[in-house]
């Protein structure tokens, strides 16, 4: 059987909107999709491993990966540097896998130049209000960071026009559902089944 190329997918959301659970919990049920681990230059948070949720570096490292364009995109969130490491996307998708980043809109703006084919998702909270809540539970952020995150919020949630699908995090086991059934239909796409399919077909068609 034919290796499929995967599919690049940008997924991107507010702060506290749930992305990091709901692609967990995809990837957990998933076995052919991948999500990339991005380089950034923030500090490691409470139960965070290097290597896993990110490649933890300093200032100067990052800038080393910048230097010889290392990086499919990169953004600055939060006085953070973030970046996706272009070889390794590449290698990734050419294994057959589907492949989610999980970036700001900023680095889904430089990853569509280079890679129009990309699919993009963007995970909204059904109010502000829920969104708020999420933030402060997580006990992780002052008042005053959780205020100016609601503020970089608003603004990042009006790009939500540039990707392709919608899905609301309202209700988490249904918001999962929404997820599983963009990357099912792209599976089924004539292109893709064709490459899966080939010899079938090619009998089919004998």
């Amino acid at each position: 059987m034919t290796v499929t190329t995967g599919t690049l997918y940008i997924v991107s959301a507010p702060s506290g909107a749930g992305k990091t659970s709901l692609v967990k919990a995809l990837i957990d049920s998933e076995a052919s999709i991948r999500v990339s681990v991005s380089h950034t230059t923030r500090a490691m948070r409470p139960g965070e491993i290097d290597g896993v949720n990110y490649h933890f570096v300093n200032h100067e490292q990052f800038n080393e990966m910048l230097g010889r364009s290392a990086f499919l995109e990169h953004a600055e969130v939060f006085g953070n540097l973030y970046g996706t490491s272009q070889e390794w996307v590449e290698q990734t998708l050419k294994a057959g896998f589907d492949l989610i980043l999980e970036i700001d809109w900023q680095g889904a703006q430089q990853v569509r130049r280079l890679m129009p084919e990309a699919k993009s998702i963007f995970i909204l909270p059904p109010t502000q209000e829920a969104l708020r809540h999420r933030l402060t539970n997580r006990g992780q952020d002052s008042g005053e960071i959780i205020e100016r995150r609601m503020h970089e919020a608003v603004s990042e949630m009006s790009h939500y026009v540039e990707y392709d699908y919608l899905v609301i995090n309202d209700d988490f086991s249904h918001a999962l559902s929404d997820l599983k059934a963009i990357f099912r239909a792209n599976q089924l796409l004539q292109g893709a089944q064709q490459q899966r399919h080939s010899g079938l077909l090619s009998e089919l068609l004998a």
